[in-house]
């Protein structure tokens, strides 16, 4: 989608006041002197807290994806963005790049019965996956639907209802393995002739509805012709909390449920800015930083609070990037050093598999990737760069670099557990480095891993720890350098390729 004149006009004047009298009384970037080898001098605390303060305030209430909220806070990056003197680098010669992101939903008439139980869709009953589905038949309990109770029962033609179990598949963290069980044991169910699946929760999958149901009632996001938001028929799953397994096992209920799509597209957004190289050779060629600038908006209240800010997630990189920017404005590199900020990260890395397959630089040209990912929590001593070991890593050259970097600047004491494949929360795949490194370009992800407040409106600016981040910022900043410097690029490691 090509930028609109008339709407960047209307999101600049809704940006904040306060941000543009933050501009005003900010402090000019440091200047490289004579005999400094680079710019970290120009990476300053207080220019990171006072950045990430702004962005992940109430104000945006949580920056999510397609949102006024989103396209506000992507306003007031690219003020910032020019503020420090980068370049425009998206469409059209502006800071933003435009793409549309569809999704498909329930729409607010669909309606569910269980015996005497009206239950409202994705609210107090959760839709594993969007169908349309119209459904009016009896209801039969299976208990944890072994073999031997399934036996006993004809589930043609029924809803069948039954309470979740089993043990975690080794490799696996609780919550993927019960999607995965959730899936399979449904698919198994329909194959057999059910004609809708009811899964009650046990504890454990408990806290995942408590902590996770707020986000079936988005339905599914993507881009335009991705097969999950498909508009799709087919035998509903329905996910219910453990208080209902009390009522679920009475026998001689009619499960009726009328659940009806809607998909549609709206907007989504990129931010771009450069800082150009200085080598005449070598600045065609792109050192690109990469972070995503949403994250879940207002949802139902934890605590009584119910703006998920997404501090560490991920106004942390964000600021991060503003910092690296001043860095290399005040000292450019030999290449250009390529700041893009991913919208729609958190409904499925659907900013960076845009900007990947559609740059606005040759393709050819990018590099290396370094994608900042939660950066401010968790042991000050400690943090994790992703892709720096088989099968994720694809470039031992640019893990080397990193690695070197910073042993020359923080020494953090670094994770290897969490890149590892069988690792269970997959994280290597969880983030905007991904599409890059999926298209062969070396890409790391540099991360301080997660922590309990991760997608709770308990991410806020209050809970980030500073110093760290600096650091971590910092790390960022050599391995860039010392990329953006060298007369090679990194060299990509043959046969690459992921576990999945």
């Amino acid at each position: 989608m090509k930028p609109r004149l008339h709407l960047l006009a209307a999101l600049a004047l809704a940006a904040p006041l306060a941000g543009q009298a933050q501009q005003k009384a900010k402090a000019k970037p440091a200047t490289a002197t004579t005999t400094s080898a680079n710019a970290e001098s120009a990476i300053k605390e207080a220019d990171i807290k006072r950045d990430l303060y702004a962005l992940a305030g109430d104000h945006y209430r949580g920056r999510e994806a397609g949102s006024l909220d989103e396209l506000k806070a992507s306003v007031w990056l690219a003020d910032q963005m020019r503020a420090i003197g980068a370049l425009p680098a998206g469409d059209d010669g502006t800071y933003f790049q435009w793409f549309t992101m569809q999704r498909t939903r329930l729409t607010k008439g669909s309606t569910l019965t269980i015996g005497s139980h009206q239950l409202k869709p994705n609210h107090d009953a959760l839709l594993f996956a969007p169908v349309s589905a119209t459904v009016n038949a009896p209801m039969v309990w299976v208990g944890n639907a072994t073999p031997a109770e399934l036996a006993k029962v004809d589930v043609k033609g029924k809803a069948v209802a039954m309470q979740f179990g089993g043990e975690v598949t080794p490799g696996l963290s609780f919550r993927r393995y019960q999607m995965a069980t959730m899936r399979d044991r449904s698919a198994d169910l329909v194959k057999a002739g059910a004609v809708a699946v009811v899964i009650i929760s046990d504890a454990r999958a408990q806290a995942v509805f408590d902590h996770w149901g707020h986000t079936y009632e988005r339905g599914r996001y993507g881009l335009p012709g991705d097969p999950n938001v498909k508009m799709a028929t087919g035998a509903p799953t329905i996910w219910l909390p453990a208080s209902a397994a009390s009522w679920a096992q009475q026998p001689g209920q009619q499960f009726v449920a009328n659940l009806q799509l809607e998909s549609f597209g709206y907007p989504s957004v990129n931010i771009v800015a450069k800082i150009p190289g200085t080598d005449a050779q070598l600045k065609s060629q792109n050192v690109l930083f990469s972070t995503h600038q949403d994250h879940d908006g207002v949802r139902e209240p934890v605590a009584g609070d119910s703006i998920y800010n997404g501090a560490d997630d991920n106004a942390t990189g964000c600021a991060a990037l503003l910092a690296l920017m001043r860095a290399f404005k005040a000292k450019p590199a030999r290449r250009t050093a390529l700041f893009v900020y991913h919208g729609a990260e958190e409904r499925g890395l659907i900013g960076s598999r845009y900007y990947s397959a559609n740059p606005t630089v040759p393709q050819s040209s990018i590099v290396a990737v370094l994608n900042a990912e939660m950066m401010g929590r968790n042991a000050p001593d400690s943090a994790a760069l992703l892709g720096r070991q088989r099968p994720h890593r694809n470039s031992l050259d640019l893990v080397n670099i990193a690695l070197a970097a910073n042993q020359a600047g923080p020494k953090f004491k670094l994770d290897t557990l969490w890149d590892r494949a069988d690792h269970p929360e997959g994280w290597y795949f969880r983030s905007d480095h991904l599409p890059y490194a999926r298209l062969g370009i070396p890409s790391v992800m540099y991360t301080s891993l997660l922590h309990v407040d991760y997608h709770t409106p308990r991410d806020e600016p209050k809970r980030i720890d500073y110093p760290k981040l600096t650091n971590m910022t910092r790390w960022m900043y050599l391995t860039g350098w010392a990329v953006a410097n060298r007369t090679a690029p990194p060299a990509r490691d043959p046969g690459f390729k992921l576990e999945r």
